[in-house]
């Protein structure tokens, strides 16, 4: 292999502020505060999966164009949604279903990056 990895994964989105991105992730999807760097505008965020971190850029202008996409498995993806709306997060259109492989459905944090969650409807090998 070329590189040598060491199972961490950092997903960086820009942010207006950080403080409230970080409350945002912590109150809408439970990841927690890692470290934070005031002086840089910086801070990461631990997610549920091992070695997957969240970083948060703060900038003056977020630029939120598409790229990447940060799609978290979730167990069960209408209780999941059921969650988030109830916090008022706001979805892009119904959940959509690939039969007897996966349900996706794609939602924005408060500064518009969007973000999907999916669910394994079969267990392909």
């Amino acid at each position: 292999m070329p590189l040598s990895y060491d199972n961490g994964l950092t997903c960086s989105l820009q942010c207006s502020n950080l403080d409230a991105a970080l409350a945002w992730y912590k109150e809408k999807l439970g990841f927690e505060v890692d470290y934070k760097m005031d002086e840089m505008g910086w801070a990461e965020m631990r997610t549920h999966i091992t070695g997957v971190n969240v970083g948060l850029s703060q900038v003056e202008a977020p630029e939120v164009k598409g790229g990447a996409t940060l799609t978290f498995g979730v167990k069960d993806i209408a209780a999941a949604r059921d969650t988030l709306e109830s916090q008022n997060v706001r979805f892009d259109g119904e959940t959509m279903t690939i039969p007897d492989m996966v349900a996706l459905a794609t939602f924005f944090d408060a500064d518009g990056n969007k973000l999907m969650l999916y669910q394994l409807l079969s267990h392909h090998s």
